[in-house]
């Protein structure tokens, strides 16, 4: 004996009913996601022997979401024909754990769930996760060495501030700092480091091709090294400094 009212169960029948009508129209109209033709067939290419593997990233995307689409479909008409079946055998709306009724309110929201609120199965997001995020996280992984203290070299984000200086496919509204607003000053740290050097006093040291004869190079960066006292106890102020420029 069912603990809806005739109403009640007549509405949700045809609630159910809607929706698997809905479901396998969609289906007919896209002939199931077009998961009937062949990868060869969506790009038109007899043989993608000649051309760059990417050509296919998009195929090959849209062809794994249809496959999803249709599971998601295939297994939303099996629920409503479960649903179907149950309102004949007179056990709908009856919880598959408790065995106890389940309310309207819930039914007419989830007309084909089988649990009530307290026993609806959770989902869980599995905690597996690639091994390649080890080296991804933080930033530039591995290649990383701003965090370590005994480490100023050049590293990978070095790297990557000298490749993005060329351009990248990122805008002012996809930068890492809130106040950016030009595109000239969307690289990392763009505004805090010198280009090439990963200390100041690198741009205007220099050697011979031996690494001998160290000489210094009295340009903007060396006054404004020295005018930021930063070199006080490795440099001694160029008196005659003004005179060469």
């Amino acid at each position: 004996m069912s603990h809806f009212t005739a109403k009640q169960l007549q509405s949700l029948q045809s609630q159910l009913i809607t929706e698997k009508q809905d479901i396998e129209h969609r289906l007919k109209q896209n002939e199931h996601y077009g998961l009937g033709d062949s990868m060869r067939f969506q790009t038109g290419e007899l043989s993608p022997i000649d051309n760059h593997p990417g050509d296919l990233a998009t195929e090959m995307y849209d062809r794994e979401k249809d496959i999803s689409l249709l599971e998601h479909d295939e297994f939303q008409l099996e629920r409503i024909d479960s649903a179907l079946h149950a309102i004949q055998e007179g056990h709908y709306g009856i919880c598959a754990v408790c065995q106890q009724p389940i309310n309207y309110e819930r039914m007419q929201a989830v007309p084909y769930t089988k649990y009530c609120k307290k026993h609806q199965p959770e989902t869980v997001v599995s905690e597996n996760r690639p091994v390649e995020e080890e080296f991804l996280a933080p930033a530039f992984g591995r290649t990383s060495l701003d965090e370590r203290d005994d480490q100023n070299g050049f590293d990978g984000e070095d790297a990557w501030q000298i490749v993005e200086s060329w351009g990248s496919s990122n805008s002012p509204a996809m930068a890492e700092g809130r106040d950016i607003d030009s595109y000239d000053v969307m690289a990392i740290e763009a505004t805090d480091e010198i280009e090439g050097c990963v200390e100041a006093y690198e741009s205007f040291v220099a050697t011979d091709i031996y690494g001998h004869d160290v000489s210094i190079v009295r340009n903007r960066q060396y006054r404004q090294y020295l005018e930021n006292r930063e070199g006080d106890n490795l440099l001694e102020p160029d008196s005659s400094s003004d005179d060469l420029y």
